[in-house]
């Protein structure tokens, strides 16, 4: 992004000459600090120029301002977007915005038409509609991320339908799951992420364009026209609300949000595993990196720092949540603060994503590790217990009790369930057969668990296919 900054004061381009003829003189120094956006605000640019486009072609169809002029205007917005592309536009901080450093540099190109094109609107709605438009624009780019991440997690299910492993419950071992299974489960998170941004991107796509600076205007604009060239399903309904709804983005940080949840969770995942007492996966070269003083060590950096950046993102929601919360109608200057915490969380979970997907498609399981370690730990108990209920017709709770016996007895003993003998589940209870070892061995735990939902093999392969005909489509 261009970044071409002017901070030398210029008399053609003073502030006070923006802000119109009250004031006599340009700001102090402090002040032009505090009140300039363009350091950030330039990221708005392509938007910013869009509206602006929208906006003179229908002032020219109501009959405004002339096709002429309208023609002009466009021709000079053209040439400032090659400008801003190419890297060769000087950003003035004197202009305070990006709305502003594109007029006057539109004025430099076309003289007195560009003074027309912010005819019936106001700084207030263009920026609620620049900024709308800019988050529709990361929403879709997000999502297609979080599709390619979903696929990528699919891939390594389907891989690992049948890798069988401990699952957990309070980080102790409970009951054998396999690899495959696991990973599916964050796909499910990350399919209501996705979701949750259709959500958002629905209710943020009306066009605040035409609100004016709070009350409307009285210029006979066609705001339905606005709203379609930009691509939204119409426009606002009360100007009050319109300059001042700053939702769509507090809603899109809360969605980002709860994807660094999702994302800091699996990369607790790694963390863990990767260690050497799990032992269960290898983190690739890529997403490593070494100490400076331990050479056998071996980090998952990529993985700790998708952990850690959620608390960025949550702290960007909570910033923003602080502003709104104390603001009467309408607008306030406050709402300049919108800016920065939403460019950056939107940033840092767009490459948290790119990182969690290359981790995932580049990782080694190691799968013997995982089959011994969902032994332990007495991992097949509840399998034991359900034998009981099935075979024997025992209420759960009682077979629950039993159970719990013979884990002691294990347990005493040092051996798994599966090392005891018959004689010593006889002496727990003496209607069990030798038909329950059938049960205790991790693979016949997994493939039992054939409910909708549920772990074994065969569930999860044809999880795996209908996951990608939802996610592919």
């Amino acid at each position: 992004m261009p970044n071409k900054m002017n901070n030398k004061n210029n008399p053609s381009q003073s502030t006070s000459t923006i802000w119109g003829g009250r004031f006599k003189a340009g700001p102090s120094a402090v002040m032009e600090e505090i009140n300039a956006s363009i350091g950030f605000d330039q990221r708005l640019y392509a938007q910013d120029i869009r509206g602006s486009r929208a906006h003179a072609r229908m002032l020219a169809a109501q009959g405004i301002i002339t096709e002429a002029d309208a023609k002009a205007i466009l021709q000079g917005l053209d040439q400032i977007e090659g400008e801003i592309k190419a890297g060769g536009f000087t950003f003035s901080r004197t202009l305070e915005d990006i709305h502003m450093n594109v007029e006057t540099r539109l004025r430099e190109i076309v003289g007195d038409a560009a003074g027309r094109l912010h005819t019936a609107r106001s700084r207030n709605d263009q920026v609620a509609t620049d900024v709308k438009l800019w988050v529709r624009d990361a929403i879709d780019g997000l999502d297609g991320a979080l599709k390619d991440l979903q696929i990528a997690l699919i891939d390594r299910a389907e891989e690992h339908a049948g890798s069988v492993m401990p699952g957990f419950t309070h980080l102790q071992a409970a009951q054998p799951v396999t690899l495959g299974h696991y990973l599916l489960a964050y796909v499910e998170m990350i399919g209501r992420d996705r979701s949750r941004l259709k959500d958002c991107r629905a209710r943020l796509n009306e066009c605040p364009l035409g609100a004016a600076a709070l009350a409307g205007t009285s210029f006979p604009i066609d705001r339905e026209q606005t709203a379609a060239a930009l691509g939204f399903d119409g426009p606002t309904r009360n100007s009050l609300d319109s300059v001042s709804d700053r939702d769509f983005a507090l809603e899109y940080l809360s969605v980002l949000s709860i994807l660094g949840v999702h994302l800091s969770r699996l990369a607790e995942e790694m963390v863990l595993w990767t260690s050497v007492q799990f032992g269960f996966m290898r983190v690739s070269d890529d997403f490593s990196t070494g100490s400076s003083i331990m050479p056998q060590k071996r980090n998952p950096d990529a993985a700790e720092l998708v952990r850690g950046k959620a608390g960025r993102v949550f702290g960007a929601l909570m910033g923003l949540l602080t502003v709104m919360k104390g603001l009467p109608l309408t607008y306030g200057k406050d709402m300049q603060e919108d800016k920065e915490p939403l460019f950056d969380a939107s940033d840092t979970m767009e490459l948290c994503v790119s990182a969690m997907t290359g981790m995932i498609k580049s990782a080694t399981y190691h799968v013997d590790r995982m089959k011994l370690d969902a032994g332990k730990g007495f991992a097949t108990a509840t399998d034991l217990a359900d034998w009981l209920v099935r075979v024997l017709a025992m209420p759960f709770r009682d077979a629950h009790h039993v159970t719990g016996a013979l884990v002691k007895l294990a347990e005493d003993k040092g051996v798994g369930l599966e090392g005891l003998t018959l004689a010593d589940m006889h002496s727990v209870n003496a209607g069990i057969t030798k038909d329950v070892f059938a049960v205790l061995g991790v693979e016949n735990s997994v493939s039992s668990r054939t409910s909708f939902g549920g772990t074994a093999p065969a569930n999860v392969r044809a999880a795996v296919r209908q996951a990608r005909e939802r996610v592919v489509q």
